[in-house]
């Protein structure tokens, strides 16, 4: 079968109208947010806005129910995104929602705005920061097969949809599976190098272990501008800002919220959020390397196990002082760490492995969905 015929059989002789995504779908943003507000009010919550990934994580939500959204501004303009679930949808993200799901498959409408990515691109303006005005993404042509008849017209949106959904489950489990089953084996091989046998090793408070433990300076109304040192928060993230305070090899512990005991490690010139502790100064009987990577294994569990319940956790001062350290010999700390890196390294390869493969599947995806949905080749197309 050709590739045109591929989406003439399925259209089988209906025509093809295109109408503008403002008459079709319900075009708006969130309200104005930031990370300063996120810090002072953590919680579940993803913030969805200008970035691939959220903003952080708050502790309410305004979006259920309307997971596709654009990304209006910035670096990412055009970005095409779908989120389940709860979600507090920011200022520059725009929520496409249709008008009327008995005429428009919200998948559907998915899928061809993934299709359509440069096209939307296109519309946005370039002068300074990349902008997407609402009244130019309206215009984007959406295709309704066969609008004469509603249910013949779903039926074909419902048939493209399980074709391409079955495209992006099969990858998504395969590489949930993938993923899991090495996380599994990575945990499996670090808590074995990480344990001792009673006496094997002298246990130490990190009080002792480490001869700084301060917390960061700043507030939450420190997030402004765009500057060239990291501000680690306590989002997984660190922000950027035009002054530091330290400049120091430290861990930077994030003290509460939903990433409370997160680990960020920097070497240089930072400045931190007053609810991060920052880790310094170790002696000599302890690497860095292997302090971050006990940390990164354990603080976290701890601080959950000795959080109050209901509450958003948070870590105190005494809580990681008490924590406690193994103080193996520095050639066995070096010997963990080389092992775990090369383990790490081996597993989040960019060029071989399951990241090639999951390459390959995204590639296979886009090619059928560039046949399913290329309504622009069909010989049965009624214009708006």
């Amino acid at each position: 079968m050709s590739d045109l015929g591929f989406l003439e059989r399925l259209l089988d002789g209906a025509a093809v109208e295109w109408v503008p995504l403002g008459e079709v779908c319900v075009v708006k943003t969130g309200p104005n947010i930031n990370k300063a507000l996120i810090a002072q009010s953590p919680g579940p919550y993803p913030v969805i806005n200008s970035g691939r990934d959220p903003l952080g994580y708050f502790n309410d939500w305004n979006t259920e129910n309307e997971p596709i959204g654009i990304t209006s501004r910035g670096a990412g303009v055009g970005y095409v995104m779908w989120t389940n679930g709860r979600f507090f949808r920011g200022n520059l993200n725009y929520s496409c929602a249709p008008k009327k799901t008995s005429s428009l498959n919200t998948r559907f409408l998915y899928h061809f705005l993934l299709f359509s990515e440069l096209e939307i691109q296109s519309l946005a303006t370039y002068q300074g920061i990349p902008a997407l005005n609402a009244s130019a993404l309206k215009t984007l042509p959406i295709p309704i097969p066969c609008p004469e008849d509603p249910q013949k017209s779903l039926a074909i949106q419902a048939e493209i949809v399980r074709i391409l959904d079955a495209f992006t489950a099969e990858l998504t489990a395969e590489l949930t599976a993938e993923l899991t089953a090495r996380k599994t084996q990575y945990n499996h091989y670090r808590d074995q190098l990480l344990s001792f046998e009673d006496g094997e090793v002298e246990w130490k408070t990190l009080g002792d272990v480490v001869a700084t433990i301060k917390t960061g300076k700043l507030n939450a109304n420190a997030m402004v501008g765009d500057g060239k040192y990291p501000f680690f928060t306590c989002d997984a993230s660190p922000f950027k800002i035009d002054t530091y305070a330290f400049d120091t090899e430290a861990i930077i512990v994030s003290g509460n919220g939903s990433q409370v005991g997160h680990i960020n490690y920097y070497n240089g010139k930072f400045n931190a959020y007053q609810r991060t502790y920052i880790l310094a100064d170790c002696p000599e009987s302890i690497t860095m390397g292997f302090l971050l990577t006990y940390l990164t294994a354990y603080l976290r569990p701890y601080i959950m196990q000795h959080a109050k319940k209901g509450s958003v956790p948070y870590i105190t001062m005494p809580m990681l002082q008490n924590f406690k350290i193994p103080v193996p010999s520095l050639a066995e700390q070096a010997r963990i760490v080389a092992i775990l890196e090369k383990f790490e390294t081996l597993t989040t390869s960019l060029s071989e492995g399951l990241p090639r493969e999951i390459a390959l599947r995204q590639r296979q995806y886009e090619h059928y969905r560039n046949l399913l949905l290329d309504f622009s080749k069909s010989a049965n197309r009624a214009e708006a």
